[in-house]
């Protein structure tokens, strides 16, 4: 049989934890190959290597050109791989998980498939959000008259605090050069945001399609989780960029780089990870190892890989 070319597999120990790696890495216009353990990147100004295992959600915009062999590598990395629209505007695709465990994807499907359970849910991640209010007693109307006003209240006083004029969020899918300056910064940083909250839920084996608040979405509980994080993260830094803003300057550019920059700096990828199984009530002490079983509703989990016989058969 003749030698694989190229470098092995990793194993799975061998990866960085999904809160230890980069948050995420956006590219354009380049040609992306594979070199040994690492993503070899070629544009205009250049090449650049860049390991995969270290690197939480690779954004892939308009003008990539990507190997098999790199796209494989990818895969085998548990690297979030998101194929995005110019300025990151539109998601169109993404790839595997890291974690191979359903452990939290149980948790959440059992959660959300219960009225009461979500709703629990629902007004834990608004405390999350907005802590200080006792919030144990409102319905999902009431959750949400609260959070419109917040929200509104945020946007009010970064405008103030930055000096960047205000009005609403407007925003063109098919044309991001349409809106405001503000409204594109904002579009950029939540996009940044949502391409980090979806290689965390992704990464931990949760459903990026089952969502609290949101619904009837394959994105729904990626709306849910990035809501936790933008009334101080996304929201600020648009302003901040805008109120920053010179001639220039390539606003989703500058806008990523900035949220890049407050992601590490804030240790968000941590957070995200011990929010993500707070919402779904996943202790740090039950396991989460991938392991295949087959289910029965009377004797519970029985081994998988076993040759079972008919029930009163003579076979063994």
């Amino acid at each position: 049989m003749a030698n694989k070319m190229g470098a092995k597999k990793p194993e799975l120990t061998e990866l960085a934890r999904i809160s230890d790696r980069v948050t995420f890495l956006y590219l354009e216009h380049a040609q992306l190959n594979r070199q040994d353990s690492a993503i070899q990147v070629r544009d205009a100004k250049g090449i650049v290597n860049i390991p995969t295992a270290i690197v939480s959600v690779l954004m892939l915009g308009p003008g990539v050109d990507v190997s098999h062999r790199a796209m494989e590598l990818m895969g085998d990395s548990g690297m979030a791989v998101l194929w995005v629209g110019e300025q990151g505007v539109r998601q169109y695709a993404h790839g595997r998980a890291l974690n191979h465990s359903s452990l939290l994807l149980e948790k959440q499907a059992k959660l959300v498939s219960n009225t009461r359970t979500r709703v629990a849910v629902a007004r834990k991640m608004y405390q999350m959000r907005f802590p200080g209010e006792d919030v144990t007693k409102l319905s999902m109307q009431e959750l949400r008259g609260k959070e419109g006003a917040r929200v509104r209240r945020v946007y009010q006083d970064v405008s103030k605090r930055t000096n960047v004029a205000w009005t609403r969020r407007e925003y063109k899918p098919d044309s991001f050069e349409a809106s405001t300056p503000i409204n594109q910064a904002l579009t950029a940083a939540h996009q940044a945001l949502y391409g980090l909250s979806y290689s965390v839920v992704s990464a931990l084996g949760a459903s990026p399609g089952l969502g609290f608040v949101h619904t009837g979405h394959d994105l729904s509980f990626i709306y849910d989780f990035a809501d936790l994080y933008k009334a101080e993260f996304s929201i600020p830094v648009a302003f901040e960029v805008v109120a920053t803003l010179e001639d220039d300057d390539d606003i989703g550019r500058k806008t990523r780089l900035a949220m890049r920059d407050k992601f590490v700096e804030s240790k968000l990828l941590l957070r995200m990870v011990a929010d993500l199984k707070a919402l779904l009530e996943v202790s740090d002490d039950e396991e989460s190892v991938a392991f295949l079983s087959l289910w029965d509703d009377k004797l519970g989990l029985q081994d998988f890989g076993v040759q079972y016989a008919e029930v009163g058969s003579d076979e063994t």
